[in-house]
């Protein structure tokens, strides 16, 4: 794997690079804790294992060979970009000192986060478009997908856990009223924003020719 430095550099730079993930991860950090974010940071770290798996499968090679298929992942990812921004905005303010118990539920962020990463612009193309680049036809195909899949899986680990442990540690500036809706229109602003960057996002054979 002479192109692995490469590789971690480039994922280093994509995982830290802003997007939906990095914002839920900023936004669990302030809302529940640096702790209590890891089941999020740890559905982005699945999601994103899942999606370079079928991005090597023939259903990964159907979606980036077809402008259809691609159009349509496309938007479906958007729709639910802007849709958790939207239930962000039409929330009432986040009240740090009442945690419900189903907001901070250990299984509903993982889920929420692992199915977030099939709508990240970044995941998508990062997996579809350059993660086989750096798979060597001539070396052990299973070795390299796992070295490549779980050094971005840490990545994400060890990048998001400082972003949600910083994001902890301004918790107190926002803990009032006023704070947990500029909270909640930050947040649903920027999954809008990403939703709407993720609509128009180019066609795959684009993209395929500007990671060659």
């Amino acid at each position: 794997m002479k192109l692995f430095p490469i590789y971690l550099m480039v994922s280093a730079l994509t995982v830290a690079s802003p997007g939906p993930g990095v914002v839920m991860t900023l936004t669990n950090g302030l809302r529940y804790g640096a702790r209590k974010a890891l089941p999020g940071i740890l559905g982005l770290a699945a999601g994103i294992v899942f999606i370079a798996a079928i991005s090597t499968t023939g259903l990964g090679l159907f979606i980036t060979k077809s402008p259809l298929a691609f159009t349509l992942f496309k938007f479906a990812g958007a729709a639910f970009l802007i849709y958790l921004g939207v239930r962000l905005w039409l929330a009432p303010p986040f009240q740090f000192g009442q945690v419900e118990a189903h907001d901070a539920n250990w299984m509903r962020r993982f889920l929420e986060a692992f199915t977030l990463q099939f709508s990240n612009p970044k995941a998508i193309v990062f997996c579809l478009f350059v993660f086989p680049h750096f798979i060597e036809p001539e070396e052990n195909y299973f070795l390299q997908f796992s070295i490549l899949t779980s050094t971005y899986a840490l990545l994400i680990l060890v990048i998001h856990l400082v972003y949600a442990m910083i994001a902890a540690r301004v918790r107190k500036r926002l803990s009032s009223p006023r704070g947990g809706k500029l909270l909640n229109a930050i947040s649903g602003t920027a999954f809008i924003v990403f939703g709407v960057m993720l609509a128009f996002l180019q066609g795959s054979s684009s993209l395929i020719a500007n990671t060659e």
